[in-house]
């Protein structure tokens, strides 16, 4: 199995370890050639981002405006989605790959200052970060004039907000500049005007860690690796119910099951899958039968409606509870919606609501069609992906196990002949819901506990 980024060499963190093999002399090799050369092989390679939107890095470093502006690289770092945790470990055991990445990427785009923006809570990798960076600047590898050439820059390390919202590429220049982390309206996108009003390029820390691989073995070498329209590959951040949760490098393309069983160790306690997320908490959630014959690439994802995000895979067993997980999730991307769309902001809240409201046993049979409505409704709405990454959970995981969904709502249905009769019930208790009133002397409610126990009057009429 190919290992490009994680590899099994003791103490590898260590600039003088990363030296002894080979490490920095790829960086010597590029500034041999020419920016657009560098650019081409990126583009060969066909790498997608590994921050989840999978858009092609080479096509994006194409985009970056040619005009006399200072350019700028975002190295995004933030990663605070639920299920996500393999940034950190690339910082940890192998920080000096990444970083002669951004300086690679740096001379290929002509950036003068990089920014690696992280999270602030991870004050253990911000400060792992600030040895490593410190120890290249002290061997020349970054600062002016690297290995004798005209070739000169500066790397920065940003901790990050803390808020969910600057992970979005926009809302990260927004907090870099000082300001609230907004969302900001594209077009125009960052390559034209980013950060300070500059071309700017964001890409992920793990698809800059790639860069110095395709460079020091060619793009052909890399698109080679994995699946063919997703290669190379990806750390995957396994979590949930398997015996071995962690971080695992392997091939774009590896069945999931393999990555269940044969990585992980199988599902605790030799349960069955009930569902499984497949990268991140915001991607579309995978049935049983789907996870048998998945396959984890982006475009296999893609076939069956989910994606494979950051590969942040959540297991689930058989005894998972679907509306404690969507309710937990729901409440996450409620509390870190930024407020600034009406959509987002107001239709996170309700959705929380009416699961809560299922939860405490008071659903209503049309709740389901209801989130769905609400989440569709936020679907594509917004300014920002937040938006969808609230909504897609919600409305792909009701769609997928509505009969767990429905079974937690109280089934007896009440028809009451006289509508009278209704409004004095509902004063006598509460958790008394209308499903829907057939005409005007008649409608049908819902019973919940105690309400159910006090209508004994003959005038009541049950079914459900």
């Amino acid at each position: 199995m190919v290992k490009l980024i994680l590899k099994d060499i003791p103490d590898f963190h260590k600039i003088d370890v990363y030296e002894k093999n080979g490490g920095y002399q790829t960086l010597k090799k590029a500034l041999g050639m020419s920016q657009q050369e560098i650019v081409d092989e990126v583009k060969k390679s066909n790498l997608k981002g590994r921050g989840g939107a999978c858009f092609p890095t080479g096509l994006k470093w194409s985009f970056l405006a040619k005009n006399d502006k200072p350019k700028y690289l975002i190295c995004n770092g933030d990663e605070s989605e639920p299920g996500s945790f393999k940034d950190r470990e690339i910082f940890e055991k192998n920080p000096h790959q990444f970083l002669e990445g951004v300086l690679i990427s740096s001379y290929a785009l002509g950036v003068k200052d990089a920014y690696v923006y992280i999270r602030g809570e991870y004050w253990r990798w911000i400060n792992m970060m600030e040895v490593a960076l410190a120890d290249a600047y002290k061997k020349g590898y970054v600062g002016k004039n690297i290995f004798g050439t005209d070739f000169s820059v500066n790397i920065h390390i940003h901790s990050g907000a803390g808020a969910y919202i600057c992970g979005e590429e926009s809302s990260m220049m927004n907090s870099l500049e000082g300001k609230r982390a907004y969302p900001r309206v594209k077009p125009p996108f960052p390559a034209v005007i980013g950060v300070w009003g500059c071309p700017t390029i964001i890409n992920n820390i793990e698809t800059l860690s790639n860069i110095p691989e395709i460079i020091k073995n060619g793009g052909e070498w890399f698109s080679k690796i994995g699946a063919p329209a997703h290669p190379g590959t990806l750390l995957f951040g396994v979590s949930g119910h398997v015996n071995k949760p962690g971080v695992y490098e392997l091939e774009t393309g590896t069945p999931l099951m393999t990555i269940i069983n044969d990585v992980c160790g199988g599902v605790k306690n030799g349960k069955q899958i009930k569902m499984v997320i497949p990268g991140g908490s915001s991607m579309p959630p995978l049935t049983r039968e789907e996870c048998l014959t998945m396959k984890m690439d982006n475009e296999s994802l893609k076939a069956i409606g989910s994606a494979i995000g950051t590969a942040g895979v959540m297991v689930m067993d058989e005894d998972t509870d679907l509306l404690k997980v969507l309710k937990r999730i729901t409440k996450f991307y409620y509390h870190e919606s930024c407020g600034q769309c009406t959509p987002c902001r107001e239709g996170c809240g309700w959705m929380l609501r009416v699961l809560d409201r299922i939860d405490r046993g008071e659903g209503r049979q049309e709740d389901l069609d209801l989130l769905i409505s609400v989440a569709e409704n936020i679907e594509g709405n917004t300014i920002c992906a937040l938006g969808d990454a609230a909504a897609w959970p919600v409305k792909w995981t009701i769609r997928k196990f509505r009969d767990e969904f429905a079974a937690k709502i109280p089934k007896h249905a009440v028809h009451i002949p006289i509508l009278n009769k209704v409004h004095g019930v509902r004063n006598e208790a509460d958790g008394f819901n209308i499903l829907k009133q057939n005409n005007e002397n008649e409608v049908v409610v819902s019973l919940m506990g105690k309400v159910q126990e006090d209508l004994n009057d003959e005038s009541v009429r049950y079914s459900g």
